[in-house]
């Protein structure tokens, strides 16, 4: 039987890219009616509707709607999950035009050892606002802003909704697939503009974000072996020989002998 072709999407838009005949081996996820989360499930379905439930390497995830997730945490932090250990999101837009924001509780009770963790799921559309639940959680605060900051997705009643990685006045959200990897136009002269002002763009040129290339005539930052130059000097194509051991000095690098060369007949 040969598999169907799956087309090939933008990459940047993939969390990461397979080849087409690699199934990956999937979790096994079981009902947690079967597990002994059934009992949270019971006191968060009595005040609250929950979408779809499951448990998943030992961790219930209970996904419910966006205006669900304040009372689904205050429900959970009173069964004695006090503790949001992570709260960020996942960029879908590419696949259904959707955010999924994920909240991850502990417990630290001693009684819930099968049951220490899980985590409350919701989907929210691309230009959609959601609940603070720093109210709830204090360290929530810093993981909204950073959720702003690298998605873009706002949080109502939040006390102080500002960038917390990026520069205030940073245009775009880096961790959209859909942003550049080496950054946009913006970024490209973010630093010239901020230090230097705009009228020395065609004096300076803009920022080289691309951390593989390798400049041959650049002999700040790079040294071509054997050709080496003095720090900042112009390149030369003189080839020097290249010392591997200083004399009277404590071994650093050997030079192998090249005379007689082995060869493996397997890899050791």
């Amino acid at each position: 039987m040969i598999r169907k072709k799956q087309q090939k999407k933008d990459v940047q838009k993939k969390v990461y890219h397979t080849d087409r005949f690699y199934q990956p081996i999937l979790t096994p996820r079981i009902s947690v009616s079967d597990s002994e989360f059934r009992i949270v499930e019971d006191a968060l379905k009595q005040k609250l509707e929950i979408i779809s439930s499951y448990v998943e390497i030992g961790q219930a995830v209970f996904v419910v709607r966006k205006n669900s997730v304040p009372l689904a945490l205050e429900t959970l932090k009173s069964l004695g999950y006090n503790i949001m250990s992570e709260m960020s999101a996942i960029d879908n837009l590419a696949i259904d035009g959707t955010f999924e924001l994920f909240y991850q509780l502990t417990s630290h009770n001693k009684s819930y050892k099968n049951r220490r963790r899980l985590r409350v799921k919701c989907k929210i559309n691309e230009h959609d606002s959601m609940p603070s639940v720093s109210n709830i959680f204090a360290c929530a605060n810093w993981s909204e802003r950073e959720c702003y900051d690298m998605f873009g997705i706002k949080f109502e009643n939040h006390p102080f909704l500002k960038r917390i990685l990026m520069p205030i006045d940073w245009v775009g959200f880096p961790l959209l697939k859909s942003y550049p990897l080496k950054g946009d136009e913006f970024a490209s002269w973010y630093e010239v503009d901020k230090i230097f002002g705009r009228e020395y763009r065609d004096i300076i040129g803009p920022e080289q974000r691309d951390s593989a290339r390798v400049d041959r005539s650049d002999s700040i930052n790079f040294a071509r072996i054997g050709k080496e130059v003095s720090r900042g000097e112009k390149p030369s194509e003189e080839v020097h020989e290249i010392t591997y051991q200083e004399a009277n000095k404590p071994p650093i690098l050997q030079r192998f002998p090249n005379s007689a060369p082995k060869v493996l007949d397997k890899r050791l």
